[in-house]
């Protein structure tokens, strides 16, 4: 499971120790939790070798995906369609019907972009039964709901934001811990 829109070292901190298999840094965008290149250099650094770092971005500029890229993420994730593979594990995100990515190594199924808004089950479970690659299931996610959408919609991994969140970048340690405990044991 992802902690995203990490916005500190501190938070980053918190969610490895919560458990969490990744931390999700939100670069060139216009979002509330979009942090710049180098806090997010300062984030990947703060925690170990054994935690997945990925750049999340909306961004459709060249150069900006090669400083993400001179980052030296794990993952990489993109709302945008590409029109080859990237060196590094690329996940796009799908918030309608349509054709999958082709150079996608996973799919995060997730209409609400940081909002906090409900994933749509039925879109969700569809995706997840048809992709041809793993699906992470995000939009709305909670430690009180997050269990019965994995056992529901059966996807690979789960990504949280807002959800365990006091303040939008804020993440929440008792909400983050919960969290990690309900979709851990779910996905087991």
């Amino acid at each position: 499971m992802k902690i995203c829109g990490i916005t500190s070292p501190e938070d980053a901190a918190l969610a490895e120790a919560a458990g969490a298999d990744a931390i999700g840094v939100v670069v060139f965008s216009d979002s509330i939790r979009s942090v710049t290149p180098e806090v997010a250099w300062e984030i990947f650094s703060s925690v170990g070798p054994f935690i997945t770092r990925v750049c999340v971005s909306t961004t459709e500029s060249t150069d900006d995906l090669e400083t993400i890229l001179d980052m030296n993420p794990d993952a990489v994730q993109l709302s945008i369609p590409l029109e080859e593979r990237l060196p590094v594990r690329t996940i796009c995100m799908v918030d309608t019907p349509g054709p999958l990515h082709a150079h996608a190594d996973a799919i995060v199924v997730d209409a609400s972009r940081g909002t906090g808004r409900l994933f749509d089950a039925d879109f969700a479970e569809r995706v997840a039964r048809e992709s041809p690659v793993p699906v992470i299931l995000a939009g709305g996610l909670t430690p009180e709901n997050v269990a019965g959408a994995i056992r529901r919609i059966k996807p690979y991994g789960v990504d949280v934001a807002t959800g365990v969140e006091i303040a939008p970048g804020k993440k929440d340690e008792n909400l983050v811990r919960a969290f990690v405990q309900q979709a851990r044991g779910a996905l087991l």
